[in-house]
């Protein structure tokens, strides 16, 4: 019998959780120029070896953005990271697949409809959606030093909660 075991999928909102200001978070150093006037985005120090390490640890890593930013240029960007998604939601996918038909407004982010298993997001409304919603969700926003840890012990807790 063929194995129907799907990896579990974690996800990253981009805006003041990947994405930072230096003025208020260690960051990645800048990409060499030009690609630094292309993408002025800075990353959240750790982010490229978290998402590597995810994906070693044998999670799918996805990016469910409510930003319009557009799948390739987030791709792009990452890639000169050595970062590569399994998945990217932005603002006009989950429009079009999560919203689509619905009269009522549904919330910006419904990460269980991917079958994403954690969510990681900075705003506190996507975060108390969760447990109204369904899916679970971890809050970073401010500075810390351990949230690379933190992830991934709240994504290893889930994962042995779905493996039971």
């Amino acid at each position: 019998m063929e194995n129907q075991d799907h990896k579990m999928r974690v996800s990253f909102d981009l805006d003041e959780v990947l994405f930072v200001s230096p003025k208020t978070h260690k960051t990645e150093p800048p990409l060499p120029f030009p690609l630094n006037k292309v993408y002025k985005e800075r990353l959240r120090l750790g982010t490229p070896e978290l998402i590597r390490t995810l994906q070693e640890m044998g999670y799918e890593v996805w990016i469910y953005t409510s930003s319009f930013r557009t799948e390739s240029y987030i791709k792009h960007l990452f890639r000169c990271y050595g970062v590569v998604f399994d998945g990217i939601v932005n603002a006009e996918r989950h429009l079009k697949e999560v919203q689509r038909g619905h009269s009522e407004t549904l919330p910006q982010k419904m990460p269980n409809r991917y079958r994403i298993s954690l969510h990681i997001d900075d705003e506190s409304i996507v975060c108390s959606m969760g447990r109204m919603f369904g899916y679970n969700v971890y809050q970073l926003d401010a500075e810390d030093d351990q949230w690379k840890e933190k992830i991934i012990e709240q994504a290893e807790e889930i994962r042995k909660r779905e493996s039971l």
